[in-house]
């Protein structure tokens, strides 16, 4: 049963057809499957949703969101919904057939996006699974897709190949590195946006480095430890242990590098800790789709080197806002954390405002939504 935190006088409206405001739209976001929103387990998609919702509000839209329960509000009406939770994409083989757990959170929240889809002019996939792909085009308003990682399984390829092939409006991506995974060379690429007034400026930062993201292999902590060991540096570590064996491999591995260990933070709370690095590692050992940890990195003045695949080489200006290395030279990323360390941390900022800002990103989401219901209108 769905629980929903919406007022009485929103429930009426919802009733009273879909006349809005001029150019005004109703749009149902469905969240990721694979955890409840604020808890990290859906990853970037938890910082996507916040600043979509609240970029496409102030543009006058109307939105509700649905989630799995136990989410924490995103600033628009919510539904939740009770099920077990999906595993992860990036967590199985290549090969691996597609999975559906009994009583899932997954095919529950969609059971309920049908439901609700006579209220809204389009329903917004923001989930990396099968099942909303596949499910799209037995609905009767349009579905479209934002799609939120990189090529990882051959049963997603195939069924973002599918939509692709019937309906390409209907996807969007983050990045052209992400989008080209797919193997699609002509397509809609939104970047991301961010609300970068919640982001704290340091301007002298402690002599310490940052990582942000799940301590999982894919992520690669293991190159950033040591990096960090190779300049006597400490590393601060933010984000969820995904993979606890593989956190004890790390540490086990790197004896010699000083983490500091802060765990899983809220976003707000991480925006404000962020600032105090003095330069930001994002080492994947896969393909980023965008990396928002490099922007939000940036969006505190903190310089980052990367690894030169996936979203953030799209994301870091070479040698103004950081620097890119080849994946896996170890040796150069220090010497590259060790040189970006003297960068102008106000030109980073303010560079990360020219192209990151949620307005633009709203903007952008926007158009593809509305190119798309030009395209294929509800029925």
């Amino acid at each position: 049963m769905i629980r929903q935190r919406v007022a009485r006088q929103d429930r009426v409206k919802r009733q009273d057809g879909l006349s809005l405001g001029k150019g005004a739209m109703r749009i149902l976001v469905v969240s990721t499957a694979v955890g409840p929103i604020g808890q990290g387990r859906g990853g970037g998609v938890e910082v996507t949703i916040g600043s979509l919702v609240g970029g496409l509000a102030d543009r006058g839209h109307q939105l509700m969101v649905l989630a799995p329960e136990g989410s924490e509000p995103c600033g628009c009406p919510m539904g939740t919904v009770a099920g077990h939770l999906q595993p992860p994409w990036q967590q199985q083989p290549r090969d691996a057939p597609i999975l559906q757990p009994p009583h899932g959170v997954l095919a529950a929240m969609w059971r309920e996006a049908w439901a609700l889809q006579g209220h809204h002019h389009v329903v917004l996939n923001l989930g990396y699974d099968w099942l909303p792909l596949w499910l799209g085009p037995c609905f009767t308003v349009p579905v479209l897709h934002l799609i939120s990682m990189g090529s990882l399984s051959r049963a997603m390829d195939e069924a973002i190949a599918d939509v692709a092939s019937t309906h390409p409006g209907r996807l969007a991506f983050h990045s052209k590195s992400q989008m080209e995974s797919f193997g699609i060379h002509q397509g809609v690429v939104v970047g991301n946006g961010f609300d970068l007034n919640t982001y704290r400026f340091v301007q002298e930062p402690e002599p310490l480095l940052g990582w942000v993201g799940r301590i999982a292999p894919e992520k690669g902590l293991g190159d950033a430890a040591a990096a960090a060991a190779l300049l006597h540096m400490p590393l601060a570590v933010w984000g969820r242990v995904e993979d606890p064996a593989y956190k004890d491999r790390v540490m086990a591995d790197h004896p010699n590098c000083d983490f500091h260990w802060q765990g899983f933070l809220p976003p707000l709370r991480l925006r404000q800790e962020l600032g105090h690095c003095a330069a930001l590692l994002m080492t994947p050992h896969w393909q980023e789709a965008f990396g928002n940890a490099v922007v939000e990195a940036m969006a505190c003045g903190v310089p980052v080197v990367a690894y030169q695949r996936g979203g953030p080489q799209e994301t870091i200006d070479h040698g103004l806002t950081g620097f890119l290395v080849e994946p896996g030279q170890v040796a150069h990323l220090a010497a590259m954390a060790e040189k970006a360390c003297h960068l102008d941390r106000h030109r980073i900022r303010r560079r990360c405002r020219e192209r990151f800002g949620m307005a633009p990103f709203a903007q952008r989401l926007e158009a593809w939504i509305l190119a798309a219901l030009c395209q294929d209108p509800p029925l």
